[in-house]
């Protein structure tokens, strides 16, 4: 009789596992540094930090550790559809907006299905793809970016999901406001059309696709956001996903029983209404992107012009280059795992930062 490994899933076999940005204490120990002299710039979370309301109320949480979380989330739900203007019943919860991408291939994802991407997608979406064993259709590129026009013709009868970022992760480009409008008014009703707007509060004038669920004129429509990025909560995990009651009714399904902690719920009810944090985090962004984009012209090196708050910037080796920045405490994001072995992806930090990680980088580059 055959060992219990020989009747593991086979879509295992092939899957790639999801490298994320190494964590400064892991960098720090490997190469002997001071964790205090290790900057890290790889994951694109706030560098300003959680919101100060969400840190304030989620001290009043840890004297009631001891007991499970709400379940159904009733209050952050409540609040957080209102904040939108939606029912609770738009909304489900996610640890983490990966969870949501993991509730779309239960519900839809099987072998015989077809699952369109981008070429430069986020990695996520190619994994549980495979997972599920659907097949995985990847449009080459225009530009770094969706070239949504090849997406929609790329869709057959067996399509059921079609994955767009806006802003995407990991180029940082946009898809053109009329272009958004063109995709959602042609996007066939057999196929979900997930928008994962994870860096949406970074934009000046979002295209606001929430009416279409909000007036049921989209049912095959899912948003998915995060209180990763902006709102600086990474380290809790909480994403959501917006879409037409019958879609989050099936999806509730999957979802298991209290899959958002006691701290993420009310961190992230606080940090929803934090609008200074909120405005400190844009402006630094905002002030980041343009000094490191202003610095990549002098120099001379080819980058990807980001709406998110990173940069893709080609340096020639990047596996290299990533390692080299590593020694000098700087952590960033080598892309070859992205089929971008001469680029890395650095995110926007603090005004410091930023000046620590351009001083290191022309150090390596000798520039």
């Amino acid at each position: 009789m055959s060992d219990i490994f020989s009747y593991l899933n086979p879509q295992l076999t092939h899957l790639p596992v999801y490298v994320p940005g190494r964590p400064i204490d892991e960098v720090a120990r490997e190469l002997g540094l001071e964790t205090a002299n290790v900057i890290k710039l790889a994951s694109n979370e706030n560098p300003l930090g959680p919101s100060p309301k969400a840190l304030e109320v989620m001290q009043s949480v840890l004297r009631n550790l001891h007991l499970y979380p709400d379940g159904s989330a009733y209050h952050f739900k409540r609040h957080l559809a209102e904040h939108l203007t939606l029912e609770t019943s738009h909304l489900i919860l996610g640890n983490g907006s990966n969870e949501i991408l993991e509730f779309v291939g239960h519900a839809l994802m099987r072998p015989g299905v077809d699952v369109v991407v981008s070429q430069y997608c986020f990695a996520v979406y190619p994994i549980v793809t495979a997972l599920f064993g659907a097949n995985l259709i990847t449009v080459p590129a225009r530009d770094y970016g969706h070239d949504l026009e090849a997406m929609l013709a790329a869709v057959t009868p067996d399509t059921r999901v079609m994955f767009v970022a806006n802003p995407n992760n990991p180029t940082g480009t946009l898809c053109a406001r009329e272009d958004i409008v063109e995709l959602v008014n042609r996007v066939p009703e057999h196929v979900l059309l997930v928008m994962d707007e994870a860096y949406l509060e970074f934009l000046n004038d979002p295209v606001d696709l929430i009416g279409l669920v909000r007036n049921g004129v989209l049912p095959n429509l899912l948003l998915m956001r995060t209180f990763s990025k902006i709102y600086g909560l990474a380290g809790l995990r909480l994403g959501y996903g917006i879409g037409s009651p019958q879609l989050i009714s099936a999806m509730e399904k999957i979802r298991q029983p209290f899959n958002i902690n006691a701290m993420a719920q009310a961190g992230a009810l606080a940090a929803l209404n934090d609008t200074d944090h909120m405005a400190r985090t844009r402006t630094n962004n905002r002030d980041g992107l343009h000094y490191l984009q202003t610095a990549f012209e002098k120099l001379g090196l080819e980058f990807v012009r980001s709406a998110a708050n990173f940069v893709l910037v080609r340096v020639g080796n990047g596996g290299n280059v990533f390692s080299e920045l590593q020694k000098r405490g700087v952590i960033t994001r080598p892309m070859g795992g992205y089929q971008l072995p001469e680029w890395i992806r650095v995110s926007i930090g603090t005004p410091a930062e930023n000046v620590r990680f351009l001083i290191a980088l022309r150090e390596v580059l000798s520039v």
